[in-house]
């Protein structure tokens, strides 16, 4: 697919649009529909002892069009974006509210496993997110989603299939796999910008599809790429061979208290193997330390249990640390270890537009056929998104 087929999508939306606001004012729920959309422009400079993989250049990683629309408790969202020549399906998912405190959702979306899962990538305030996060965390799944929260307690339960449930049809699959994510989140301060929360989340699943039918649903794979979308370059990849069943789980804490604010979170994965063979185990942690320098205090979402995106006029400062580790030698895989110190810029122009301004060493070694590699960047991104 290319870039024209978005066009019959953005006569949908507009149609839509329309029609929802020209709908009779009625004591019954009226549909209220609205467009989505996000625009992503990179620019970066590299250096490193493989200059070979990291060129200096401009891109433009993410374009995306979408709706949502609401009618009484229900609401609905369809999300599709363009990165590369490629066009997929991103957010899609019907949504009710059963009460306040709760509501249910359904669909493809990114189910709730720590506070990095409450941000979209467009929206990382790193500019890219944590390398743990994308190696251990998750991306969007087809699944059920329950969310409750109430004064300091917060709570999500999830059900869901694995990821090339999305593109692949069931006998495609044979015997697809599935899984289940809770997030449990405790806030004994939660008064006005003053936030000290702490949570865990945890998660299990049976083994990934796989192309060759003598590995498919007894493999388990895990990886990431150095932190840029400039160039596409791995960083450290873990295939785990004979696995039978994934569990993992991350601890955050996060702190508040007007312009400053700490967030960071600790992953461990386990992959339990046939064959008497010794498990595979990964982790690794990030911390961001924040400090809205322009804009006042931060702001906190109860319904997300996370930050609020700062508005407009106002300038963020972030330093953040991250490591991984996908090396297990007991298990006899390398899949190599990174670590990644950055400074970022963050100015929302207004709050349709946001410029990032993203400095970072990046270090990767540990890794199997794969160099030594140190990594020198400097980024900037501009964004627009409504």
């Amino acid at each position: 697919m290319n870039l024209r087929h978005l066009l019959p999508l953005l006569l949908l939306i507009a149609n839509l649009t329309v029609n929802a606001a020209e709908e009779p004012d009625t004591a019954a729920p009226k549909l209220k529909a609205a467009p989505t959309g996000r625009l992503l422009m990179d620019a970066g400079v590299f250096t490193s002892n493989q200059s070979k993989d990291f060129r200096p250049g401009v891109d433009v990683p993410d374009i995306g069009v979408g709706v949502i629309a609401s009618y009484g408790p229900w609401t609905a969202r369809i999300d599709i974006g363009y990165t590369f020549g490629k066009v997929a399906l991103k957010d899609v998912y019907v949504q009710k509210q059963l009460t306040p405190q709760s509501y249910l959702r359904i669909g493809n979306f990114v189910h709730q496993f720590g506070l990095q899962a409450m941000t979209g990538s467009a929206m990382k305030i790193s500019m890219e997110e944590p390398t743990p996060n994308e190696a251990l965390g998750y991306m969007r799944l087809l699944g059920v989603m329950y969310n409750w929260q109430k004064g300091p307690l917060y709570a999500s339960a999830s059900l869901h299939a694995e990821t090339k449930a999305m593109v692949l049809r069931a006998n495609e699959l044979h015997d697809a796999g599935y899984g289940a994510i809770t997030r449990l989140v405790w806030r004994p301060l939660y008064s006005g910008e003053n936030i000290v929360q702490a949570g865990i989340s945890g998660a299990i699943s049976g083994a990934q599809y796989d192309e060759d039918p003598a590995l498919s649903h007894h493999v388990y794979n895990v990886n990431a790429n150095f932190p840029t979308r400039i160039d596409l370059v791995s960083a450290v990849d873990a295939t785990v061979t004979d696995a039978r069943l994934m569990a993992k789980f991350t601890p955050e804490l996060l702190l508040m208290r007007g312009p400053l604010a700490l967030e960071s979170q600790y992953y461990w994965l386990q992959v339990s193997r046939r064959n008497h063979l010794e498990p595979y185990r990964a982790y690794g942690a990030y911390g961001l330390l924040r400090w809205l320098a322009v804009g006042g205090d931060y702001k906190y979402s109860m319904v997300n249990a996370a930050p609020v995106c700062p508005g407009g006029k106002s300038l963020e400062l972030v330093a953040g640390y991250n490591y991984a580790c996908l090396t297990s030698e007991r298990a006899g895989i390398y899949g190599g270890r990174i670590s990644d110190a950055s400074l970022t810029a963050n100015w929302y122009i207004n709050k349709f537009m946001i410029w990032r301004l993203r400095a970072a060493y990046t270090y990767r070694w540990d890794r199997t056929s794969a160099p030594d590699t140190h990594l020198g960047s400097l980024q900037t991104r501009l964004q627009f998104i409504f």
